[in-house]
């Protein structure tokens, strides 16, 4: 993987912004893209080795990068929160940027894939539904697509975790300002105010090839995300994975691996049969 880079890009929602990135085999010009998305406590680093693993194992280029307030990008400020409808402005507004700012244009959108996990993912489906001009489809690993209890559940624990044992120092290791990535992720989802966010009607309007994958484990929210997915985009393939978390790159890499690459060379062979 290459040396990290940063991209300066201006908002309507956060001004101006450094974001950090790194390019996989940028060498790849003509080859699928694949922009990595990370979860809300994520960051370039945190995905370790599995974006080079995919990108290698299905011969793609990819795009990995930490959306503000996570590793090496512009923190949030400590006394910010994020607004109920974050992550709608991190699809619509810093994602659009972004790609505008590392070279990524409408013009290549036949060849630029999400791949998106957790919040990741749910900005994944947003921005699909938002750009369909701008892709040529997404993966997303266990998104939210509404608030459930087991969600809230489980991240009221992490907040316990990290204010007594050393996780804090662990999240460290991948973010500059750790307490602006945890904050930021942990106070939102639990406000009061987030328990009504829901995007089944913004994901109704995907159009683009959808991969859906979540785990049978998954601590952070049920099989009905992946239902609600299933129901409103009929064209998606969801693929549920047993002895799996919420991680799905952590907990089954192999199966995991297998089924994207998969999922993108269907598309690739019958877009090649359209057009002959």
């Amino acid at each position: 993987m290459s040396d990290v880079q940063f991209a300066r890009i201006e908002t309507p929602s956060h001004g101006a912004l450094s974001l950090e990135y790194r390019w996989i085999h940028p060498e790849r010009a003509s080859a699928p893209l694949l922009v990595f998305l990370h979860e809300g406590l994520g960051s370039v680093a945190m995905w370790k080795d599995w974006p080079q693993q995919l990108c290698d194992a299905g011969g793609y280029r990819g795009l990995v990068y930490s959306r503000n307030g996570y590793g090496r990008s512009t923190p949030r400020p400590h006394d910010e929160k994020w607004p109920v409808d974050f992550m709608h402005r991190q699809a619509r507004e810093v994602l659009p940027a972004f790609l505008d700012a590392v070279g990524v244009g409408p013009e290549q959108a036949d060849r630029v894939w999400l791949v998106g996990h957790s919040d990741g993912g749910s900005i994944s489906l947003l921005f699909c539904a938002a750009f369909p001009d701008r892709i040529a489809g997404a993966v997303v690993l266990a998104p939210h697509l509404f608030v459930e209890d087991v969600s809230i559940e489980s991240i009221a624990r992490t907040k316990t975790v990290y204010e007594t044992t050393d996780l804090r120092s662990k999240l460290g290791r991948y973010h500059d300002d750790v307490d602006s990535a945890f904050w930021g992720w942990n106070d939102i989802w639990l406000n009061p105010a987030f328990r009504d966010w829901n995007v089944v009607g913004a994901v109704a309007a995907i159009t683009k090839p959808l991969l859906a994958i979540q785990g049978e484990n998954d601590e952070y929210g049920t099989m009905a995300q992946m239902d609600s997915i299933a129901a409103h985009v009929p064209h998606a393939k969801v693929v549920k994975l047993p002895d799996c978390g919420h991680s799905p790159h952590r907990d089954a890499p192999a199966p995991l691996g297998e089924a994207i690459v998969a999922f993108i060379a269907a598309h690739a062979q019958r877009r090649a049969a359209s057009a002959a």
